[in-house]
């Protein structure tokens, strides 16, 4: 009797430490806040043509990914004259372990991404926490943009200048819905709940960023999803195994 009730509660324990795993494992992923979704969304978004995102624009709405060359006529130049189609210049405000944005600013001229002789404008207005590109970031105090901080605030509090640029001459990946605007024009733009999503480096690298530069996190998570998986299978596995013997 002893050894029929171990066997019964073996499945139940592995099922329970699967289950903190797996827990425990998410828990972590989300407290990456919005980034986590977009990296969700980086890798998992089914890939499409660009041409088949132009078919797919004036059909029921898809959430898809393209790839391609950012393409614009009209540039313009940053201080070491790379030609770019977008700047977001952001002020952040260090609030206990967070920033908060307290001024944001945009330049922007209408671009596409073009695969071949096809191409796809992008609503960059819509781009915000899915703008993933190469950090170019400083920090100093209040005190050093006196002019500019909201009333009240220490002037020893930690400020963040954050500078996102997208290039006329980089490769783009971009997640989004292809929807037909007003104006006839085609644009992969948000929707269906979802962020539009545009980086200019390598998934891995912008899992990196996404990241914050760190590993233990991400690895710590992954860790933890996988042995909740090996762990919820075995109990399965022993579980079907009692039944049948």
């Amino acid at each position: 009797m002893p050894g029929a009730i171990i066997a019964a509660v073996i499945p139940v324990a592995l099922f329970l430490i699967g289950a903190a795993a797996l827990v425990a494992g998410i828990v972590i992923l989300r407290t990456f806040g919005p980034r986590y979704r977009v990296g969700r969304l980086l890798s998992s978004t089914p890939q499409v043509t660009v041409a088949e995102a132009l078919a797919a624009a004036d059909g029921p709405a898809r959430y898809v990914r393209i790839a391609g060359r950012i393409d614009a006529e009209d540039e313009f130049e940053d201080e070491h004259h790379r030609p770019l189609v977008l700047r977001r210049t952001r002020l952040d405000l260090r609030r206990g372990r967070d920033w908060r944005t307290f001024e944001d600013h945009r330049d922007l001229v209408r671009f596409e991404v073009r695969e071949g002789l096809d191409g796809i404008a992008v609503d960059g207005e819509a781009l915000d926490e899915g703008l993933v590109v190469v950090p170019r970031e400083s920090v100093g105090t209040a005190s050093d943009v006196a002019d500019r901080i909201p009333a009240g605030t220490d002037p020893g509090t930690a400020v963040r200048l954050r500078v996102d640029q997208v290039s006329s001459v980089e490769q783009a990946i971009v997640s989004g819905v292809p929807r037909r605007g007003p104006d006839g024009t085609i644009r992969m733009t948000a929707g269906l709940g979802r962020p539009l999503v545009l980086s200019t480096m390598e998934p891995s690298e912008a899992m990196r960023v996404l990241a914050g530069g760190g590993t233990r996190r991400p690895l710590f998570a992954a860790i933890c999803l996988g042995a909740g998986l090996v762990f919820v299978t075995l109990g399965a596995l022993w579980a079907v195994m009692d039944t049948i013997l």
